[in-house]
């Protein structure tokens, strides 16, 4: 490592003390692009890596809103909004009681490099808040979603900042937030995107994440002269990225035979039943152990295992930091030849290097699950244009961004080795 990055690396821990997510993102991208640091010695005179990992505004606030039973609970807010080089600030809301400052910081880093990928004129930024939906009644989820915009609305607007959905905040969250974004400010504007269809959102958005996951490594696999066709795919998560990732896969001739959710995670040989699947998850919020006790030939397992399972090709589609060093070596072991990230940073910094020294194909999620992302800005031209796109039109547009993102990757990793 050069020791211009080790020092920004450095820098950035001592002011960036207890944020191990954020900490680790810098270290994977600035290690990353050190080729180009090398070509680029001016990068260095412009304290291009020190503006980088700096974010432009940090807005952290309190939520109060009230329980069914007239008790009043308090979390924490955040949005911040990292990087408005090329565009507003865009990326998603997370809710989830893991959120803290380190893992929105790394998130928003993230999105800056995602967003650029894209081509589409959208800075990077992320938000959230500790607060749970799971277990929440209805009502309860809206109040907190007002009490929640109602400080976020004075940081955000259509040409500012648009964030969007994440774990934990879906159409309904998504909803919520509008209609009091638009009762306070007094406007119908693309201000949030993953909205419902009939007030300004997007076909293809559900599905944008894990189409454009398995558009990106099929243009990997033709360039091999391969396809999805007969493979064996192993898919974490059981989330709208998982799911659309194996109903697309299993389009094209794969066998998805794992998923899994907080709990456990099943081992279906006869391949995943999309739909079965699709009802238990989004229609009954169910868990995946739900879904084993209707398939004959379907194992459920407590904890991880995921990656235990003999694959082709590994989809880690859950959360941060759930593919391990010794998942990866199980991986190796089993025959996988490509693992490509549909979260964000699921794979641990010593699982990438191994993996890559393995001979595995190793896709970052800043490329391979940009699809979403990629659609949100679809959602943002149709709303400026007061237009309503059908679904093959914004499934072809996806399509062809990440051909070209795979194109961009793949022109800069032969570059980096000298092939080219």
């Amino acid at each position: 490592m050069s020791s211009y990055v080790n020092d920004v690396i450095e820098r950035t821990k001592e002011k960036n003390p207890a944020q191990p997510e954020f900490i680790q993102a810098v270290s994977e991208v600035l290690y990353s692009i050190e080729p180009a640091l090398n070509i680029h010695p001016e990068y260095k005179d412009a304290a291009l890596l020190e503006r980088i990992v700096e974010p432009e505004r940090v807005v952290m606030f309190r939520v109060p809103w009230v329980d069914d039973s007239g008790k009043v609970h308090v979390n924490r807010g955040y949005r911040v909004q990292f990087n408005s080089a090329l565009g507003p600030y865009k990326g998603g809301l997370r809710l989830h009681p893991s959120v803290n400052l380190s893992i929105i910081k790394f998130l928003g880093f993230e999105q800056i490099f995602k967003n650029s990928l894209t081509t589409l004129p959208m800075g990077g930024g992320k938000g959230g808040c500790d607060f749970d939906p799971k277990g929440k009644s209805d009502a309860e989820v809206m109040r907190f979603c007002q009490s929640f915009m109602s400080e976020l609305f004075r940081h955000i607007g259509a040409d500012t900042d648009v964030p969007a959905g994440d774990i934990g905040t879906g159409a309904r969250e998504i909803g919520y937030m509008y209609g009091q974004y638009k009762k306070l400010k007094n406007e119908f504007v693309g201000v949030l995107t993953g909205k419902g269809i009939s007030f300004g959102g997007s076909l293809a958005r559900t599905q944008a994440t894990g189409f454009g996951l398995i558009y990106f490594v099929q243009e990997y696999l033709k360039t091999q002269k391969d396809s999805f066709d007969g493979k064996r795919v192993c898919i974490s998560g059981s989330g709208n990225v998982a799911i659309y990732a194996a109903q697309k896969a299993q389009d094209l001739g794969a066998k998805v035979v794992t998923m899994s959710d907080s709990t456990g995670w099943i081992n279906d040989e006869d391949g995943i039943d999309i739909e079965l699947m699709k009802q238990i998850k989004e229609v009954e919020r169910g868990r995946v152990s739900d879904y084993a006790k209707q398939r004959s030939n379907c194992k459920y397992q407590d904890g991880r295992g995921v990656w235990s399972v003999k694959c082709d090709i590994a989809l880690p589609c859950a959360t941060q930091n759930e593919l391990l060093i010794d998942d990866a070596k199980d991986l190796a072991k089993n025959g996988c030849k490509v693992v490509a990230e549909g979260a964000n940073m699921p794979t641990t910094l010593d699982a990438t290097e191994f993996l890559q020294s393995a001979g595995i194909i190793f896709i970052p999620g800043k490329a391979s699950n940009a699809g979403g992302v990629a659609t949100s800005g679809l959602e943002m031209s149709q709303n400026s244009e007061r237009l309503s796109w059908t679904f093959e039109q914004v499934n072809q547009k996806l399509q062809g961004i990440m051909r070209n993102i795979f194109e961009a990757a793949d022109s800069a990793a032969m570059m980096a080795q000298g092939i080219v």
